[in-house]
């Protein structure tokens, strides 16, 4: 006899395999290089120096080997791509972002980027990341070859990672790991009017419990710390281990930075000031007011992740350009910067657009060439991979990426994408669409 609670069970169990099944991507990820791969007759954007026309690239167990004019010492059974009146860019690394740790926003069961608490330091975002996501593939159309997937929530968030897009497994989509700790700085803006439901004074309280919230956290790692570190030279067992404190020791002996999320200036500047108080190595992810304070991050050497090129003006007296020509203002003062879409959870299908935010930027006074170097190199720089990815060199992965055009211009395709040396199935739930409808409007004669 099937009882209630059996029935209940069984079919939570086949919504969940279907579920599973309907999320999980049809790209096969790709096997590793077999052999040396030459592509010739081919402009090479290698960002890092001067563009190469008709030039060569080679690359074998997926790591670039010789790039130029004209490559003569070729090992044996080299394939050799002729890709005339193509261009090769660097792949596209998205800096910011919470692809592969949800798949649709509004589905509970497939978000995974933020944990119960506030504060979670152990929290290891690339152990979450889904391989199978179909937002992948989508991006990976693009350009975009590396994602910096972050988790969100509490005070703490965790530690980020940079995932290669293509991987049976996170364990082989991961790139690097751990990148940076997270933390959300909190709200140093007292809001006032008929509508606010709490008074100056108990958001100002609210504001500075948070802060001493803070402060605490950072003041129990560096007593645990001390504590190991004094159990370690007396020769005595450490009496507990905590994997909270353990997580934090990299940003402490700043081994590893500290990523504050801050979008308005007195939490740009305030999280500046705690950084020099702490001894942290700290980049600002967000960065809306960034450009207000720039000579302050310039003089700490304080990188800037922009997030959201395309976007409203924080206030109503801004003008309607202000988030297009904050990067401009950043490279003009000087600061370390690269530009993401967003990180946060709504925007992880709209990765694709990665580019046409730096493009934005570029219209509005951002030197092209410092705009396709703001999602290339300098992402890859502010997130510790520029030995790997970034640029076209000898030495590196050979994760790039083959066009029509000018990766920025939306009317540009991409053709061919590698990634450490692996040739990526570029089909995606988008182009299936594509096809369907348009074979649809085929039938009916409306199309040819």
């Amino acid at each position: 006899m099937v009882t209630k609670r059996h029935f209940i069970f069984c079919l939570l169990s086949w919504n969940l395999a279907l579920f599973s099944w309907v999320l999980a991507s049809d790209q096969i990820p790709a096997p590793p290089q077999k052999h040396p791969i030459l592509l010739t007759d081919v402009t090479i954007h290698p960002v890092s120096s001067g563009v190469i026309r008709n030039g060569q690239i080679l690359f074998d167990n997926g790591v670039v080997t010789a790039l130029g004019r004209r490559i003569t010492d070729l090992p044996d059974n080299t394939q050799t791509l002729s890709l005339e009146g193509k261009h090769l860019y660097p792949g596209l690394i998205s800096a910011s972002s919470t692809l592969g740790l949800v798949e649709i926003n509004a589905v509970r069961s497939t978000k995974d980027f933020a944990e119960v608490g506030s504060i979670n330091p152990n929290v290891r975002a690339e152990v979450s990341y889904n391989s199978d996501s179909e937002l992948i593939p989508v991006a990976r159309s693009n350009g975009i070859t590396v994602i910096h997937t972050i988790p969100l929530g509490g005070i703490i968030s965790g530690s980020s990672a940079a995932m290669n897009l293509d991987g049976w497994t996170w364990e082989s989509a991961t790139l690097k790991a751990p990148i940076a700790l997270h933390l959300n700085w909190p709200s140093m803006t007292i809001v006032t009017g008929a509508r606010v439901t709490r008074s100056e004074e108990e958001q100002k309280e609210e504001r500075d419990k948070q802060l001493r919230r803070i402060d605490e956290v950072f003041d129990k790692a560096r007593s645990y710390l001390q504590a190991k570190e004094g159990s370690e030279r007396s020769g005595a067992t450490q009496s507990q281990t905590d994997l909270r404190w353990e997580s934090m020791i990299p940003v402490l002996k700043r081994e590893v930075p500290l990523f504050i999320h801050a979008n308005e200036v007195r939490q740009v500047t305030s999280a500046v000031q705690w950084s020099r108080r702490q001894n942290i190595k700290i980049a600002i992810a967000g960065g809306h007011d960034a450009w207000r304070v720039s000579e302050l991050l310039k003089k700490y050497q304080v990188p800037v992740i922009y997030e959201s090129v395309h976007s409203l003006p924080s206030r109503r007296w801004e003008g309607y350009d202000t988030p297009f020509a904050t990067p401009w203002k950043l490279y003009k003062a000087g600061v370390q910067f690269c530009i993401a879409t967003s990180s946060s959870p709504s925007q992880a299908p709209h990765q694709r657009n990665l580019p046409y935010h730096a493009a934005m930027a570029a219209a509005y006074g951002l030197p092209r060439e410092e705009a396709l170097k703001a999602v290339t190199l300098y992402p890859a720089q502010i997130l510790g991979i520029d030995d790997r990815v970034g640029s076209l060199d000898a030495g590196k992965d050979a994760t790039l990426v083959v066009t029509d055009g000018d990766p920025l211009e939306i009317r540009t395709q991409v053709e061919m994408v590698f990634i450490q040396g692996k040739k990526i199935d570029l089909t995606d739930r988008h182009k299936t669409l594509y096809k369907k409808y348009r074979e649809k409007y085929r039938q009916l004669g409306l199309i040819r």
